[in-house]
């Protein structure tokens, strides 16, 4: 779970609003899939600390999920011809696009490790113009581990769960883009890499915020889940004498929020209104608890 947006909201970036049908039995099997994606993921993150100015907020470190290539991507790096460095869950293939998100180049990472992947973008992002050398995977934050970090290569043969985690991602960003457009002070919707939720953030009223995301699978919950939870945070006892919608449930241990586990969803026709009443309950909920505290 991050709570650490402040960007404005761009009135003029949306999406599509369809729901792609997921299987919730399938959900508490795709952590080894959300744990390499992550990882990849940290590449796109790597060329932000790399070339561009660092900010407290982090966010220059964020990323965008791009429906039109089913990915995260980078913000734009500027060099003789900018770029963003991007990974996709299908497949788990590396991309380095345009600043219009047109394809320059695709590294498929299974069967490779880090460092095969490292090199091959410092040679990718040479023929763009940008330094390098510069380029590094050094970053100021950990993540969940995996084999890969150690030098392992990725494996992506369990393709179906590489497709489940993408249909995820991109549902998640979808009802969050919907909900942003119809939300007052509701920030861009945004993947942060170090927790890897993808989430935007509701500011009610000076230091008063409500963060509404998707959890791709954590230390709590090994499996995607939508989360609405609030700053300052409400007791355990207050936030459970508020009611939730869509079979949520809120969750106390550490923090205080509202959750609704993938693996709660049901028929494949009745999934996306179950999100979204539960969203509403939520986020209503929260307003109720920072006007009352």
């Amino acid at each position: 779970m991050e709570l650490s947006s402040h960007e404005a909201r761009d009135p003029k970036r949306t999406s599509v609003r369809t729901w792609q049908p997921v299987r919730p039995e399938e959900s508490i099997r795709l952590s080894d899939a959300r744990l390499q994606f992550h990882h990849a993921a940290q590449f796109g993150t790597a060329a932000a600390i790399s070339f561009l100015p660092h900010r407290t907020d982090d966010s220059y470190t964020n990323l965008e999920w791009v429906p039109t290539l089913a990915g995260l991507f980078s913000r734009v790096i500027p060099a003789k011809k900018s770029f963003r460095i991007g990974v996709r869950p299908v497949k788990l293939a590396l991309l380095i696009v345009t600043e219009k998100n047109k394809p320059i180049a695709e590294y498929k990472l299974h069967g490779r490790t880090i460092t095969d992947a490292t090199e091959w973008i410092r040679l990718q992002i040479k023929s763009l113009g940008a330094d390098a050398a510069r380029y590094s995977l050094r970053r100021h934050y950990e993540i969940l581990p995996h084999p890969v970090a150690i030098g392992e290569s990725f494996d992506a043969s369990a393709q179906t769960r590489f497709e489940e985690l993408s249909k995820w991602f991109a549902n998640g960003v979808s009802i969050l883009n919907s909900l942003v457009r119809e939300t007052h002070d509701a920030s861009e919707v945004r993947c942060w890499p170090h927790h890897f939720d993808i989430a935007t953030l509701i500011t009610v009223a000076p230091q008063h915020t409500i963060g509404v995301g998707l959890e791709p699978g954590d230390q709590y919950y090994d499996e995607p889940y939508f989360y609405v939870d609030m700053r300052p945070q409400p007791s355990a006892s207050q936030a459970q004498s508020r009611p939730l919608w869509g079979n949520g449930t809120w969750h106390t241990h550490e923090w205080i929020g509202a959750v609704l586990p993938g693996s709660r969803l049901g028929a494949a026709a009745t999934q996306e209104r179950h999100v979204r009443e539960f969203l509403d309950s939520a986020v209503s909920a929260c307003r109720g608890l920072l006007t009352q505290n």
